[in-house]
């Protein structure tokens, strides 16, 4: 008996030790190194992380595939470019500003075991580029979105934008959505196709200009025919690079053009009462 009085006082004392482990609370963000607070100050921006299930369906909503390149700005614990790469397979990249949160994030990717797709910059938004981003995710303030804007609008026609809960001023977005009370909404950067274009069949039956009036995705005009009259467009769109309308041409037939625009020049068909051509056009 006093030879096990000091071992079972060992063990007493190893006992009391792993009870009191296993009753500490597990942080509620961030690790054993560093815990960020809801609500904490960053350089623009307050933190406040989006809610798991508005992050998925932002992804979902651009439409992200493993085939993306996924930018966060303002990407705190990288809780959005792990989801993206995690459920997507998308190789993504965040910057944050804040040193402590980016080692946070690129412990937090290594963790789920996806650090070999995710990128984290410790940097500034304004001063990194994410011109290569096909989808570029963010949860800034109204200010800094507009300030953004012009750098977004001068990506490739078709990235994909999603802002949780503030958008981008005047320009419209294409998608909107809610999840717990969130809002989040969506842009595709549109080409830029105001102006005129000469437009022509290959087969050399048909030409026309067509003039194109432009307020970000929202597009009108008309087309002149040969004749020199101008014909109203109707049903005009455009998302992304691609364009539609419609237009009665010189005999009357209601034709049908789509188009995919790259820079100054769009090809695509033209169709009407079941036949299709290829129509290609240059911008004047």
């Amino acid at each position: 008996m006093i030879v096990a009085r000091p071992l079972a006082a060992a063990f007493a004392l190893w006992l009391s030790i792993g009870t009191v482990a296993l009753a500490q609370p597990k942080p509620e963000h961030g690790d054993e190194v560093y815990q960020p607070s809801v609500g904490q100050a960053g350089k623009d921006v307050i933190w406040v992380p989006t809610p798991d299930t508005l992050v998925t369906q932002m992804l979902q909503a651009a439409k992200t595939t493993k085939d993306d390149l996924v930018f966060d700005l303002g990407s705190g614990d990288g809780k959005i470019p792990i989801t993206a790469a995690k459920q997507y397979g998308a190789k993504s990249v965040g910057i944050e500003y804040n040193a402590d949160m980016a080692e946070l994030a690129r412990r937090n990717a290594k963790r789920v075991g996806v650090d070999n797709l995710v990128t984290i910059i410790t940097g500034d938004i304004f001063k990194e580029d994410f011109s290569k981003a096909t989808v570029l995710t963010m949860y800034l303030l109204p200010d800094l979105n507009l300030k953004l804007r012009p750098i977004i609008l001068k990506m490739k026609p078709g990235t994909r934008v999603t802002s949780h809960q503030f958008h981008m001023g005047d320009w419209d977005p294409d998608e909107s959505f809610t999840q717990e009370y969130r809002n989040a909404y969506l842009w595709i950067v549109p080409a830029d196709v105001a102006g005129e274009w000469q437009i022509r069949e290959e087969s050399g039956g048909f030409q026309g200009t067509l003039s194109l009036s432009q307020r970000y995705q929202k597009i009108g005009g008309t087309l002149t025919l040969p004749n020199g009259k101008p014909q109203p467009l109707l049903g005009a769109s455009l998302r992304g690079d691609k364009l539609w309308f419609s237009f009665v041409d010189g005999e009357n037939n209601l034709r049908t053009g789509t188009a995919t625009v790259a820079g100054a020049k769009l090809s695509g068909d033209l169709s009407w009462f079941g036949r299709s051509t290829t129509v290609v056009g240059t911008k004047k």
